[in-house]
């Protein structure tokens, strides 16, 4: 070997000492399922979204299997994008997850009763699977990445095609005996009222959710109200055509109607979220899902509410009501991180 290459490798290897650098932390899949979507992402232990897919949610009529596939080819889509270790994939599913984290008990929007929807996934899957309520998946996020970082107490409402809810207390999702705690969009609020997808009647979800929402404002097209003639006019007169996030947009452009609608949904908002503080006592309440983009249209009237609604109000703490900041990504990065959590505890990763 001659001199030159020798100094050339020697003042190389000055530059190539090892060093202390501690490896990235491993990646996570979420996956978030709800009555539209699924979608899933990449997420890296800051939260952070590397990659994204999404899909329509099949019919709820269709076999679990179908879902299951759809599930395991996002999983593949998008760990072929990772470049280093997957730690572990989060489910975040719309409806009842049993205390094991494995079975689904029962999803309104789906066909699932009893689906082992873990064992399914793990037989196809290599890397540990973990199965949550898509809301504690987001409240998860909300506190660890969010809105609501460093508060102790946290009630999170999820307002989509219905409501979904989750409990965080000192830093761990609270899931009940049996898993199914958070789930208050299926409390009572109007006996006898709107029939609800869940079996019951006068459901909150009927009243302050996306569906809700929609159902006013169609009704107004259906019954020729001229109070809902710019909104007729969006559509082409056919209320079938008319969706929350049309109804939040007139709102934004002054639409009185629109506004107005926006705000009864608050109000039933914030009448339910008084009673949550009267069993939770939470420091904070996290608005999330899609029809909190509509902000302090929503909002507003909502804490109104709250504040006439609210038990001894005057003489006690209030709540703070924040809108969720991580938006749509919320499920699949807190079901992600979720997942990763699981598996660092169970020495897995």
């Amino acid at each position: 070997m001659n001199s030159e290459a020798t100094n050339s490798e020697a003042m190389n290897s000055e530059h190539n000492q090892p060093t202390n650098v501690t490896p990235a932390a491993p990646l996570a899949i979420g996956i978030d399922i709800g009555g539209t979507k699924v979608a899933g992402a990449l997420v890296d232990a800051e939260g952070n979204v590397t990659t994204r897919v999404r899909r329509d949610t099949p019919h709820r009529s269709t076999e679990p299997r179908v879902v299951e596939d759809l599930i395991v080819e996002v999983v593949e889509e998008v760990a072929a994008t990772a470049d280093r270790e997957i730690a572990a994939v989060g489910i975040g599913a719309a409806g009842f997850v049993a205390a094991d984290r494995a079975t689904v008990v029962f999803a309104p929007h789906l066909s699932w009763r009893h689906e082992p929807l873990r064992d399914a996934l793990s037989r196809r899957i290599d890397v540990p699977v973990f199965v949550d309520n898509d809301a504690n998946a987001a409240c998860w996020a909300e506190w660890r990445f969010g809105s609501v970082q460093g508060e102790s107490h946290v009630v999170m409402v999820n307002l989509g095609t219905g409501i979904g809810g989750a409990i965080l207390i000192d830093g761990r999702i609270e899931r009940g005996r049996f898993g199914i705690a958070g789930e208050f969009g299926h409390m009572q609020v109007m006996p006898g009222g709107h029939r609800c997808e869940c079996g019951n009647r006068g459901c909150w979800e009927q009243y302050a959710s996306g569906n809700a929402l929609v159902r006013e404002a169609r009704s107004l097209l259906a019954a020729g109200s001229p109070l809902a003639h710019d909104l007729a006019a969006t559509v082409g007169g056919d209320p079938h055509k008319l969706t929350g996030p049309m109804i939040t947009e007139a709102a934004r452009a002054g639409d009185p109607t629109a506004e107005e609608l926006l705000a009864e949904i608050g109000t039933w908002l914030g009448t339910g979220l008084a009673n949550l503080a009267d069993a939770f006592d939470p420091g904070a309440f996290v608005i999330g899902g899609g029809v909190s983009a509509a902000g302090s249209m929503l909002l507003d009237p909502a804490r109104d509410s709250f504040r006439r609604h609210l038990a001894g109000r005057g003489y006690r703490p209030e709540a703070t009501i924040v809108q969720a900041s991580l938006g749509n990504e919320a499920g699949f990065i807190g079901a992600a991180d979720l997942a990763r959590t699981a598996a660092r505890t169970q020495g897995e990763v």
